[in-house]
C-alpha cells in the first residue's frame, strides 16, 4: 500500500471503527474466547432432560466462541460460531445491547451455535425461563451474564484487528458420515463446504466448515463440558493448517440428521466423538488445500423479519418431548405464550461465492437441500449453505407431511404443519435483497 493509502486507512479506522477499510478492499479480523464456565458456577449441560439440571462434573475439552468480522470499507458484519446447544429468543438482542457503544445492529450479526449436547444449556441462558423444572433446565443468571459478556468480547476483539484478505469456497459430497434419524426416512445431506480466508501475504487467517449432523455421540450420562465432535474438528483443523489459523464450524439443516460413528471407534462415547471430529477435519483439510482464495469478494448481508404461525403443540408432544422435559398441558400453554416468539428472522450473509442462510431452528435436511438448490437458482451464487439454529431456537422445522407422521421431531415443532412453508417462502423472497 502507498504512503497516501496508509494515511487514508488510518483516517478511515479512526472515523469509522476498527472494522472499516478502504472502499472495495475486503478485510477480516478473527478472535476466540473461552466460554467454559468455572466449575464453581455449577452450570448444567444442555441437550437431555434426563440430566435434570445437574451441574457438569468436569471439563473434557473446553468450549469456545469465535468471531469473524468482515468489512468492505462501507459496511461490516460479524459472524459468530459457538460450541453451545443453542441460543434462546432474545439472547442476540442482549448481546447487541452489550455492544451498543460500538454501533452494531441486528442486521450486522449472525450467531451460529454448533448444537453440542455437552455444553451450555439454552434454557439456562433464557431469562424468560421462570418455570424451575429440572428436566427443562433452570435459568442461571450468572451463566447468562458471563455468556453475554463473552460473546460481546469476541466480536469486539475480532473487530479490533482487521487485515486485507482473500476468500475462496469449495464444496464436496461425502457419503456415509450422517444419516436420517426419522423412521422410514433416508434423506441425508452429504455436502461439506469449506471457506478459506487468507491474508494477502498467503498466510491463513480463518477457515469456515459447514457440515450437517447433530453432535450427539454423548448422551445424558456424559456429564462433562465438551464441544463434542465439532470441537475436535476445529482443533484438529487448526493444527493441520497451522500458522495461527482460526477454524470455525457451523451446522446445517440438521433437524433429522445424526452422525455416523467411524469404523472401529470403540464403545466410548467420548472416543466416538473424537474420532469423528478428527477424521472429518482431515477431509476438510484436504478440501481446504484445494480451495483457491481470490482477492476480490463481494460482501453483502440482509435480515428478513417474518411473522410465525400461531404457536401450538403436536398431539404426540406429551408422549415424547413433554415426557422428556417434565411438562404437562398447562405448563405447555405457558411455554407457548412466554418462550415461543411470535416473530423471528432469517439472516443472509454473502462472502464472495458463499451464501450462508441463517435459519432460526432445526430445519430438516430434505427441506434444507431443496432450499439450497432453489437459492442457487435465484441468486446464481455457487455455494449456498444453511446456517442452522441461527440467532435463536424457535423449534424443529419439518414438512407438513412429516409433521403428520408424528414422532419426536414433529412433537417439538411448535407452530403446526405450516411452519416450514412459512419460513421457506420468506427465505426465497428475502434473498432477492442481496446483490446479484
Amino acid at each position: 500500500m502507498s504512503r497516501m493509502g496508509t494515511v487514508l486507512m488510518a483516517i478511515c479506522l479512526a472515523a469509522g471503527g476498527a472494522a472499516s477499510a478502504l472502499a472495495g478492499e475486503l478485510t477480516a479480523g478473527v478472535a476466540c474466547v473461552d466460554l467454559t464456565p468455572p466449575m464453581s458456577m455449577k452450570a448444567s449441560l444442555g441437550g437431555y432432560g434426563a440430566r435434570k439440571n445437574k451441574p457438569a462434573e468436569g471439563v473434557h475439552d473446553r468450549i469456545f466462541a469465535k468471531a469473524l468480522v468482515l468489512s468492505d470499507g462501507t459496511k461490516r458484519f460479524a459472524l459468530v460460531t459457538a460450541d453451545v446447544l443453542a441460543f434462546p429468543p432474545g439472547f442476540k438482542q442482549a448481546v447487541l445491547k452489550a455492544l451498543e457503544e460500538s454501533g452494531w445492529t441486528s442486521d450486522q450479526v449472525m450467531l451460529l451455535p454448533s448444537h453440542s449436547h455437552t455444553s451450555i444449556d439454552m434454557t439456562a441462558i433464557n431469562p424468560k425461563n421462570v418455570l424451575k423444572i429440572p428436566e427443562l433446565g433452570i435459568f442461571h443468571k450468572e451463566l447468562y451474564d458471563l455468556t453475554i459478556a463473552n460473546l460481546a468480547k469476541v466480536i469486539t476483539q475480532a473487530d479490533a484487528k482487521p487485515v486485507p484478505v482473500k476468500v475462496g469456497t469449495t464444496s464436496i459430497d461425502i457419503n456415509g458420515w450422517n444419516r436420517n434419524r426419522r423412521k422410514d426416512s433416508k434423506t441425508s445431506d452429504p455436502e461439506l463446504t469449506v471457506t478459506r480466508l487468507d491474508k494477502t501475504d498467503g498466510k491463513p487467517l480463518a477457515v469456515l466448515v459447514n457440515w450437517t449432523a447433530h453432535p450427539t455421540f454423548m448422551d445424558d450420562v456424559d456429564m462433562m463440558f465438551s464441544g463434542g465432535w465439532p470441537g475436535h474438528l476445529q482443533r484438529t483443523l487448526e493444527t493441520l493448517i497451522g500458522d495461527g489459523v482460526t477454524a470455525m464450524y457451523y451446522n446445517g439443516a440438521q433437524g433429522d440428521q445424526s452422525p455416523v460413528a467411524r469404523p472401529d471407534s470403540g464403545d466410548s462415547n467420548w472416543e466416538k466423538a473424537e474420532r469423528y471430529g478428527r477424521e472429518l477435519a482431515l477431509v476438510a483439510w484436504r478440501q481446504w488445500g484445494k480451495t483457491a482464495p481470490s482477492p476480490s469478494a463481494v460482501l453483502d448481508y440482509h435480515r428478513k423479519r417474518l411473522k410465525l404461525p400461531k404457536p401450538t403443540y403436536h398431539p404426540d408432544f406429551m408422549e415424547t418431548g413433554g415426557k422428556e422435559y417434565g411438562l404437562d398441558p398447562e405448563t405447555m400453554q405457558t411455554i407457548l405464550t412466554v418462550f415461543v416468539p411470535p416473530v423471528t428472522e432469517i439472516g443472509f450473509l454473502r462472502i464472495g461465492d458463499l451464501l450462508i442462510v441463517g435459519i432460526p431452528g432445526e430445519l430438516a435436511a430434505g427441506l434444507g437441500m431443496g432450499l439450497k438448490a432453489k437459492l442457487r437458482e435465484i441468486t446464481g451464487i455457487k455455494h449456498v449453505v444453511i446456517g442452522g439454529l441461527a440467532n435463536e431456537w424457535i423449534s424443529y422445522i419439518i414438512s407438513a407431511e412429516e409433521y403428520a407422521k408424528g414422532g419426536y421431531e414433529s412433537s417439538v415443532t411448535f407452530y403446526g404443519p405450516t411452519l416450514a412453508q412459512t419460513l421457506l417462502s420468506a427465505t426465497e423472497s428475502g434473498v432477492t435483497s442481496l446483490k446479484q
